[in-house]
């Protein structure tokens, strides 16, 4: 009791101010704490990062409204029709954010496809060196104001500006010519099709004019404000960009020969595309790289990686995040993650001569490499895993633990030189720097004259102001959205490491036979170039415009196919 008699608590012993449950169990919380104290002494100062790292969708966001249409997205046997219509004021603002930094943000359309409406889709632009022309102010290459060395314009800001707005750039580069050649050599792909233009070494530059939005590269997205919707399984379709009479037969038949490799593919239709009140135009529309078509590979049991434009093949250490601006997940997010492709990475940098081709079987599936390879050869693809624009996928097998390299966007194709065999380099590299698309020489014949640190196939006599080892005709200040070009010109260390290796040649040399038989020698690729020009009509394409660009590439073609017959490379 108190002093003045109040009784009085007991003072409560420090063990009884602990919770009761607590004390019960005071054996599992001590170990808990004495684990991190444990771990925190040892581990402190070590970063942890996070191995999920795409911003994909993750394998919980399923298709919940499935639209099915009235006939087959990519049926090329029936004609097909795109309308969108958007508020022109959400496209002024979308264009001017891309020109003033380059982002490509969405904006709400309505869609009708084949005659169904969909409304509240989102559309934005898609592509990087093919929007250039876009830029103006000097920020893009010919057409955009950027002076290119030996091409059409260069020193004065590029193609003149035309009637409609537009610039007025006209053709591909030739054989042996810079932008705006225009000689008849074997090899021209699409000749002086009104609309295009020539890039360097003969890549297609689109004059692109916001003034005609149907002509634009779209990528146009089901799902982006209608969550869990589909058109026929598809979130995403591609339209790829077209100008004037300019219709990318070269893609579509480059798609379509490459259904005979037994690779996963791109589906493809042609079908007419008019915007608000805008005229018809013609366009591809292709299927795009997305969840769906990674989880369509085989079983659906593996991952697919898309390489990002501007990225490298380059080790970065253990730090995933460092890998997020060259590799993005498509699929299985949550459950799998970029440690296969860090691996890979890490091996195809690190492994000798002799490690290299002992080992490569336990990374990758050789015989798919020898085939990917091989058909990007065969198509004249400048642009392909080696090329600036890194346009390849890498597959993970998650049963067989090995990778596959596959291809998509294939508009760089079958323009260059048509004799190049199958040791040629065709690489934009070699393109850009004054060969107009021409094979750039390799072993013996590209060392003569070279610097020593120089890679193969680039010109010794590089103008002054240039980085260190860069290709002659290549300007420093690349646009931006091209800021790996440079980086990428000299190819991509799984695909050189491959073809420079002698033991693995056999395996090379067996896949580009099969694949000459299935493309050239027997027919199919100008059997294949009628069949898209017709529905290339039947989606609206006429004239004497498109009649031009199939002559072109069927001469391509056919110079192709006659030069890789001489060769014993190819036939024995």
């Amino acid at each position: 009791m108190s002093a003045d008699g109040t009784p009085t608590r007991p003072r409560r012993r420090l063990k009884d101010r602990i919770p009761v449950r607590l004390r019960h169990h005071w054996r599992p919380a001590g170990a808990l704490c004495a684990g991190l104290a444990v771990a925190v002494y040892a581990f402190g100062d070590a970063r942890v990062s996070p191995y999920v790292t795409s911003s994909s969708r993750t394998e919980a966001d399923v298709i919940t409204e499935n639209i099915e249409g009235t006939v087959g997205l990519y049926d090329s046997s029936v004609a097909h029709s795109i309308q969108l219509e958007y508020q022109q004021t959400d496209f002024d603002k979308m264009m001017k954010e891309f020109r003033d930094d380059g982002t490509k943000e969405y904006i709400e359309a309505d869609l009708t496809i084949d005659g169904v409406y969909l409304n509240d889709v989102g559309i934005r632009l898609k592509g990087n060196s093919t929007l250039m022309s876009l830029r103006g102010d000097g920020q893009g290459v010919p057409g955009g104001g950027q002076d290119m060395p030996g091409g059409a314009g260069a020193g004065q800001g590029g193609p003149a500006p035309s009637q409609d707005g537009g610039t007025g750039g006209r053709g591909r580069g030739q054989n042996g010519g810079g932008p705006g050649a225009t000689g008849d050599a074997p090899g021209d792909a699409t000749g002086d099709a009104a609309g295009g233009m020539a890039g360097p070494g003969g890549m297609t530059m689109y004059d692109l004019s916001e003034d005609k939005p149907e002509e634009l590269p779209w990528l146009i997205k089901i799902d982006e404000y209608v969550e869990g919707r589909a058109y026929q399984g598809e979130r995403e379709i591609s339209l790829r960009p077209g100008s004037g009479d300019e219709v990318p037969l070269n893609e579509a038949l480059s798609l379509n020969l490459m259904d005979s490799t037994g690779q996963k593919n791109e589906r493809y239709s042609f079908t007419s595309v008019k915007v608000n009140n805008r005229p018809a135009s013609t366009r591809l529309m292709v299927e795009s790289p997305d969840t769906d078509y990674a989880d369509s590979i085989g079983d659906g049991n593996g991952v697919l990686y898309k390489a990002r434009a501007g990225g490298s093949f380059d080790y970065k250490g253990d730090d995933p995040t460092e890998y997020e601006t060259s590799f993005k997940q498509l699929n299985k997010v949550g459950s799998q993650d970029l440690e296969p492709v860090m691996k890979l990475i890490k091996w195809v940098n690190d492994a000798s001569d002799e490690e290299f081709e002992k080992e490569l079987g336990r990374y990758v599936d050789i015989d798919s490499l020898a085939t990917y390879v091989a058909a990007q050869n065969l198509l004249l693809n400048s642009d392909d895993i080696a090329g600036p624009g890194s346009n390849y996928l890498l597959y993970y097998d998650l049963d067989t633990k090995k990778f596959s390299v596959l291809g998509w966007d294939y508009n760089l194709t079958l323009s260059g030189d048509a004799t190049a065999g199958p040791d040629d380099d065709l690489s934009i590299g070699g393109m850009i720097g004054g060969g107009g698309g021409t094979a750039a020489p390799s072993g013996q014949e590209a060392a003569e004259g070279m610097p020593s640190d120089a890679p193969a196939g680039m010109p010794s006599d590089a103008p002054a102001g240039m980085p260190e080892g860069a290709p002659s005709g290549i300007p420093q200040d690349l646009p931006e959205g091209a800021e790996g070009m440079a980086g990428a010109m000299s190819g991509h260390p799984l695909k050189d490491r491959f073809l420079d290796s002698d033991a693995l040649d056999g395996v090379y040399k067996t896949a580009y036979r099969k694949l000459y038989d299935a493309f050239y020698g027997s027919g199919t690729a100008l059997k294949a170039l009628d069949r898209i020009a017709d529905q290339a009509r039947a989606a609206g394409a006429d004239g004497t415009g498109l009649d031009t660009a199939v002559d072109k590439l069927r001469g391509t073609v056919s110079d192709r196919a006659a030069a890789l017959a001489k060769n014993k490379e190819v036939t024995g």
